[in-house]
């Protein structure tokens, strides 16, 4: 399956409102006047784009109205497009740095599918030969350990793990130490996601890193937090708290094929102006998908000639 038709399957449910919304505000007249804007840029906030990226997107598209004086549906739809591609910025890969150990810290409240992503990523690198650890350092919760080693199992993939409870910096130190020893070149560490205030939380994260920093200052350390996307508008709150908290590189958005609500993505771009890197498109091994911004809204928007 094509990297598009892999986005069009996972955003179907997006798709689907977003087409239908779209069609039926310009279908009978095949223009748009300015109340039909008004209904548009409703659509985009009920799509959960949020409602900064949505009069953004908005202000783009009348301004260009009142550039040309085209006010057709298909004009109107080309800029819809041109403008959210501009929310979302140019893309920018999770890379592996070769010759050296890279070490990928996964950050993100409980719930949004850090472990899993954790296991994918694992099946991923595996997949193409390189040599993959992963540790535990999620102890809050006994059952990430145990799905975390499930992973392991599944993609013949060593796993440093602790007691549930234990510290998550010894896990994170002892991760390291068994990295190096074992000339590893890809670490991917899975932390909790819950602890007792935000305070410890973060005091929590800046322990881990500054452990990484301590023990593998020549790595190459990305630190992706995963965000659901069935959340909406608290996945922009949620990323706004981890990059304070834990120096976040990248976004890894999951969960897209859950509901309507795959707009988020805009809002998070917008608000944030974190890249966004990695897509979960479905609960397969194969739906961890690179993020393309091109693909990602020719996959949301109605079918046009692209942009």
């Amino acid at each position: 399956m094509g990297i598009l038709n892999s986005f069009k399957r996972g955003l179907q449910k997006t798709r689907d409102f977003v087409t239908e919304g779209f069609n039926r505000i310009a279908a009978n007249m095949g223009f748009f006047d300015e109340d039909m804007l008004d209904d548009l840029e409703m659509l985009l906030i009920q799509a959960d784009v949020g409602i900064a990226a949505a009069g953004s997107i908005m202000d783009e598209i009348r301004d260009e109205i009142k550039k040309v004086g085209d006010i057709s549906q298909e004009a109107v739809l080309q800029t819809l497009e041109r403008s959210m591609l501009a929310v979302l910025g140019q893309p920018r890969h999770l890379n592996i740095e070769e010759g050296t150990l890279t070490i990928i810290l996964l950050v993100g409240v409980n719930g949004t599918g850090k472990t899993t992503t954790a296991g994918k990523l694992c099946a991923r690198y595996k997949k193409t030969g390189y040599n993959v650890l992963l540790g535990a350092a999620d102890t809050f919760r006994a059952a990430a350990i145990e799905q975390l080693s499930h992973w392991g199992e599944m993609t013949g993939t060593p796993v440093i793990a602790h007691q549930a409870g234990s510290d998550p910096a010894a896990v994170v130190f002892d991760a390291i130490q068994a990295a190096k020893a074992r000339k590893t070149d890809i670490l991917i560490l899975d932390t909790a996601g819950r602890l007792h205030n935000k305070q410890n939380l973060m005091d929590e994260l800046m322990k881990i890193r500054r452990i990484i920093r301590r023990e593998a200052p020549d790595a190459s350390c990305q630190t992706l937090l995963v965000i659901d996307a069935t959340t909406g508008q608290n996945a922009v709150s949620q990323t706004k708290f981890f990059r304070e908290a834990s120096d976040v590189t990248g976004l890894v958005i999951t969960k897209l094929d859950g509901n309507a609500k795959g707009g988020v993505v805009l809002a998070v771009a917008h608000e944030t102006g974190m890249p966004i890197m990695l897509a979960g498109l479905g609960e397969g091994v194969e739906d961890l998908v690179d993020f393309d911004s091109t693909t990602f809204v020719h996959s949301l928007l109605p079918d046009s000639d692209p942009v």
